[in-house]
């Protein structure tokens, strides 16, 4: 009988050890959200020169074909 109760006691204990871990995994998923959401609607100004050069390549390829 005894037995039975520590093994019920052990199996509630891992079912809310596994929603606690649950629930704060989601939490840091949340937080990680909320702190990269500034940086995801940031746009950058100007294009790099290698993005640039890139594009005028394409328009003198573009051109002589």
């Amino acid at each position: 009988m005894l037995a039975i109760v520590n093994f019920t006691i052990l199996a509630v204990a891992t079912m809310f050890a596994v929603v606690a871990a649950g629930a704060l995994s989601w939490i840091c998923l949340r937080i990680a959200f909320a702190l990269i959401d500034p940086a995801r609607a940031w746009h950058a100004a100007n294009r790099t020169g290698l993005a640039q050069g890139t594009a005028r390549l394409a328009r003198a390829f573009s051109t002589n074909r």
